[in-house]
């Protein structure tokens, strides 16, 4: 029998394809789980216990979170990556490096195929190909949903017909979980009206009384939280323990796919957002003007390029680059209320804090000019808008 290994995750769509390969294509199984931080020990034991009974020949689980951490969490920090300023990639950056490990394990085990469960419509099929094209053209892809097109319900009647039990109320959300954050799908992502319930979200409101934390950047890196030291995935992880408790981060994301339709999926992302606004205000007192604007542009297609699967194009190290050379003063740290569905930045503590420069306070008073000087700073500021209003007078 010729080997497939499957990108695996134990939910519906990975289930079905370990299913169908073994009983349409007599294929031997190798099933590997590729984790982001998404899974605790026993859930990853459980899963490993499932793809056995499900008859896979081997199954491998894969703990990449600190190289995940090193190649992406790390830029998306530098350059406050929010698609659309509101979704933190939070699966999306995910994929590509889950993509890259299972190529490797298949090239290690030496399988003719590689197979994944994305559907025809959606952007984790363009990641998955891509990476798998690009690093493994000799292996073939193979992809039972997206060829099929096959629905959740067919999927489910498919694997309950194999034995292997599945509802439609066990899979009426579908969620991916990661260090980053949690994407949940449903019936009223779909629609352009309707919210996720409440219970739709795995993390629940805990705590209802406000808490203040301190977080710690060295150099852009998160490497603390409350005068306690770690590294950034550990503090990232602490950090996420509690800020969801608050229920901090929800919202949903519509944005343009990658093949070219609106998509809107629902998402639970505290840590990743706590992060991302903490850094940047601290940015926003320690960085020029030209750096912050600089920044901007370069985080934006950073994250852009990555949303869309573009990782192993060169120009992502040169915006590494960039994106690391900005956070040479990045260092201090801020102070967070945590409430209730929400948070707020209460301020900033840092050495290179360019507020407390001796040249004057914002509304108050100059230490560096004289009011002539100011006076004749406006003149010349204005000059270009004087002259084109003089020869445009009837405009």
């Amino acid at each position: 029998m010729e080997k497939v290994v499957v990108a695996y995750s134990g939910g519906l769509d990975t289930s079905f394809c370990v299913q169908y390969l073994q009983h349409e294509l007599n294929l031997e199984v190798h099933s590997v789980l590729v984790n982001t931080g998404g899974f605790s020990v026993k859930e990853l034991e459980a899963v490993e216990a499932k793809a056995y009974k499900m008859g896979v020949a081997t199954h491998t689980n894969k703990n990449i979170l600190d190289e995940f951490y090193e190649k992406a969490i790390k830029y998306m920090v530098f350059g406050n990556v929010l698609k659309n300023n509101t979704y933190p990639l939070s699966v999306s950056a995910e994929r590509v490096f889950q993509a890259i490990e299972v190529i490797n394990y298949a090239k290690g085990i030496g399988a003719k195929y590689i197979a994944h469960g994305s559907t025809g419509a959606g952007n984790d099929q363009v990641r998955f190909d891509m990476i798998f094209q690009t690093l493994a053209p000799e292996i073939e892809i193979i992809t039972p949903i997206r060829d099929l097109k096959l629905t959740r319900q067919e999927e489910i009647e498919y694997l309950n017909k194999h034995g292997v039990e599945f509802t439609s109320e066990k899979a009426k959300y579908s969620i991916n979980k990661g260090i980053w954050g949690t994407s949940v799908g449903g019936v009223e992502t779909l629609t352009s009206n309707k919210a996720l319930p409440e219970s739709a979200y795995p993390s629940q409101l805990q705590k209802t009384e406000p808490s203040e934390v301190v977080l710690h950047f060295d150099k852009g890196e998160l490497v603390g939280l409350n005068d306690e030291f770690d590294s950034p995935v550990n503090t990232i992880l602490k950090l996420e323990e509690i800020a969801s408790k608050y229920a901090i981060g929800r919202d949903i994301h519509i944005g343009d796919t990658i093949v070219g339709i609106k998509g809107r999926v629902g998402f639970e992302a505290a840590a990743a957002l706590v992060t991302i606004k903490a850094h940047h205000t601290l940015e926003k007192h320690v960085l020029t003007k030209w750096q912050q604007y600089w920044k901007d542009q370069l985080g934006n297609w950073y994250g852009m390029l990555l949303h869309e699967g573009q990782y192993l194009d060169p120009v992502m190290r040169n915006i590494e680059a960039f994106l690391i050379d900005s956070q040479k003063t990045v260092t201090g740290k801020v102070i967070v209320t945590l409430k209730p569905y929400h948070f707020s930045i209460n301020g900033i503590e840092s050495d290179h804090d360019l507020m407390k420069s001796k040249f004057g306070e914002y509304g108050e008073e100059n230490k560096a000019w004289t009011a002539n000087d100011a006076k004749g700073f406006i003149k010349i500021l204005g000059t270009a808008n004087k002259i084109y209003h003089s020869v445009n007078s009837e405009l």
